[in-house]
């Protein structure tokens, strides 16, 4: 009797093992992926956070999930990302949101806009502010689910081979200025011009473009921009906290297992820490580098911030008269925006002016 209940026992088992086999596998298959990003390979920071992303979705599928990450030119130009990823070229994309204004000013919003939200108020809006689902609202309408993947915290203003003293002096100019900035800058008189982060260095050095902004210290030095533009203005008002994203085929998100999902956007939010970890670390040393060779920083006059903040607010008004869905993100941020100012006048701002005028006193 003993044996017979073994022999039964046993089968069972053996016929569990078999189901649970399969079953296993369906729940971790084998995927592998392409990303085509925006940006060059040396780039090592805002390239970079596709890699650690794609390394750290292997990592947590023991390589049955792989990515590769293919730099901008590879596969498209780094301004056809998004383009690629809605029409089936690739199954994802590393890249600013704000590059594709042209087929919807909306899309500015997953990047930054003028005057907009820092990096910190970024996170929150995204995170736990429902910014997250509000923008894949609008991405699914172009085949597309996002998840944040980076931030470079506020920008530099760029820079420019002559002073901006006034209002005036940017009539006329053209600047390399990245997303829905440039239909502010027009207001003002500048020729706002699309330019790809690698081309930019050639047009400036060429004469093409007058002045350009990019991202800050440590890529600027990297792209060398200081030996063809003297003058390097602050802050960036059009990107006070730009955000990157990973943009994911709608159907191959959807077709992802639970779990491989998590692991997806654990993977971005993890590489969206790093970016901004990287460069607040990298900064400071590339800035100090710059100055000592010759770099004259500029602040942007008060007039020449109002000005700009005046056409920004005209631009956000005409845009919204005319498109509902950016009226819609446009609001729910503005809102969100103001209400993180009352927290952060009160301690962040505080605190960060205090310590900054210590150290200035040594």
């Amino acid at each position: 009797m003993q044996r017979r209940n073994f022999i039964k026992t046993a089968a069972v088992a053996t016929a569990a093992s078999v189901v649970a086999a399969p079953a296993i596998a369906q729940s971790a298959p084998e995927l592998k992926w392409r990303m085509t990003s925006s940006f060059p390979k040396s780039l090592d920071t805002i390239y970079g956070a596709a890699e650690v992303f794609s390394k750290a979705v292997a990592d947590m599928t023991d390589n049955k999930f792989q990515i590769q990450v293919f730099a901008a030119g590879e596969i498209v130009p780094g301004l056809q990302a998004m383009q690629a990823v809605r029409d089936g070229t690739v199954e994802a994309c590393h890249t600013a949101s704000y590059y594709y204004v042209g087929i919807d000013p909306t899309f500015a919003f997953g990047t930054a806009v003028p005057f907009g939200l820092n990096s910190r108020m970024q996170d929150a809006w995204q995170f736990q502010g429902g910014g997250m689902e509000l923008m894949n609202e609008f991405y699914g309408k172009h085949n597309i689910h996002a998840i944040p993947c980076g931030n470079t915290g506020c920008q530099m203003g760029g820079w420019f081979r002559k002073e901006i003293k006034t209002v005036a002096d940017l009539n006329g100019l053209k600047m390399r200025i990245g997303g829905f900035a440039g239909r502010a800058m027009q207001k003002l008189g500048v020729v706002p011009q699309q330019v790809a982060g690698g081309d930019i260095y050639p047009a400036l050095e060429k004469g093409t473009i007058d002045a350009a902004e990019w991202v800050g210290p440590y890529d600027d030095q990297k792209l060398g921009f200081n030996k063809v533009a003297p003058f390097y203005y602050y802050p960036g008002w059009w990107e006070g906290g730009a955000m990157l994203h990973n943009f994911i085929s709608k159907a191959k998100w959807e077709a992802l297992t639970p779990a491989y999902k998590a692991i997806v956007f654990n993977a971005a939010h993890h590489a969206n820490t790093w970016m901004q970890a990287r460069y607040d670390a990298q900064n400071p040393a590339a800035l100090r580098q710059l100055v000592a060779a010759g770099t004259q920083l500029r602040p942007f006059t008060l007039e020449v911030m109002e000005a700009c903040l005046k056409a920004a607010n005209e631009v956000n008004a005409e845009t919204s008269a005319t498109n509902a869905d950016f009226k819609k993100i446009l609001d729910a941020t503005a809102a969100f925006r103001g209400e993180q100012y009352l927290w952060w006048q009160v301690a962040e701002y505080t605190f960060d002016t205090f310590m900054i005028r210590s150290r200035a006193r040594g």
